[in-house]
C-alpha cells in the first residue's frame, strides 16, 4: 500500500487485451474520481457489458468494494497508485450465470489485492489470494459453485478453499483476518497464526477440518 491522488480509470479492452479497470490511484472513498472506458466494444464481452453492468454501476460497485475493504481491514486510511485491474472481456461475454454478480465478486476481490499487504513478497501466494476471496465471500458475493466449509487439501492452497479456512479462524477471534492482514506489511511468518490464535496453523487447519467432518 502506498499513497498517492484520487482518479481512478477503468477499460473494457478487445481483441488478446483484457478488460481492464485500471486504478490509478485512490486516497479516501469520498474523493475518488473513477473514468471507465469500454474498448472492446465490437466483442460479445463488450457488448454484455454495455448492456448488464455498464459504467455507472462499475464506478457504484468500485466506491462499494472500497469502503468495505478498508472496514473488513479495519483501515482508516491507505492509497494507491498505478494498478489497474483486469477483466477478461471473453469471461464476460461467455459466462452463463448472473454475468453482474460474477463480475462484482471479481472486483470486490482484485480490489482488496490492492489494498491488502504481502509480507513483501514473502506470504505465500495461496494465502494472498485466500484473504481477497475471503473479503469476496465475506460481501456475499462468492459464486455458489464454490468450495463448502471444510473442502479442501491444504490451508493455503489459495482462494475459495483458504477463504474458507480463514472464515473459521476469523471466527475464532473476531477481527482475525484484519489483524493478519496488518502483521503481513512487513514480512510474513507462521507464528503470526500462533500470535493471534494460540495454535499452530497445521493445528488449525486440522481442527478446522474435523470441525466440517472432513
Amino acid at each position: 500500500m502506498c499513497g498517492g491522488d484520487n482518479k481512478d480509470e477503468c477499460h473494457i479492452s478487445n481483441g488478446h487485451l483484457p478488460a481492464k479497470f485500471g486504478l490509478l490511484a485512490i486516497n479516501t472513498v469520498s474523493a475518488v474520481d473513477y473514468t471507465i472506458t469500454n474498448r472492446a466494444t465490437g466483442t460479445a464481452g463488450g457488448v454484455r457489458f454495455n448492456t448488464d453492468i455498464g459504467v455507472d454501476y462499475s464506478k457504484q460497485t468500485l466506491a462499494f468494494a472500497i469502503d468495505f475493504i478498508w472496514r473488513t481491514f479495519h483501515q482508516t486510511n491507505a492509497y494507491s497508485i498505478n494498478n489497474e485491474i483486469h477483466v477478461s472481456d471473453s469471461h464476460i461475454g461467455s459466462y452463463s450465470g448472473d454475468v453482474k454478480t460474477e463480475i462484482i465478486g471479481v472486483l470486490y476481490h482484485e480490489m482488496t489485492h490492492i489494498w491488502q499487504w504481502n509480507g513483501n513478497g514473502q506470504a505465500p501466494g495461496g494465502l494472498i489470494e485466500g484473504i481477497a476471496d475471503f473479503v469476496r465471500l465475506k460481501a456475499n458475493y462468492a459464486p455458489g459453485h464454490r468450495v463448502q466449509p471444510g473442502q479442501g487439501d491444504k490451508c493455503d492452497q489459495g482462494y475459495d478453499v483458504t477463504a474458507r479456512f480463514l472464515d473459521y479462524c476469523n471466527g475464532l477471534r473476531n477481527g482475525f483476518v484484519a489483524e493478519l492482514n496488518k502483521k503481513t506489511r512487513t514480512g510474513y511468518s507462521a507464528q503470526y497464526f500462533v500470535d493471534l490464535l494460540w495454535k499452530t496453523v497445521d493445528q488449525l487447519w486440522a481442527d478446522y477440518k474435523a470441525r466440517y467432518g472432513q
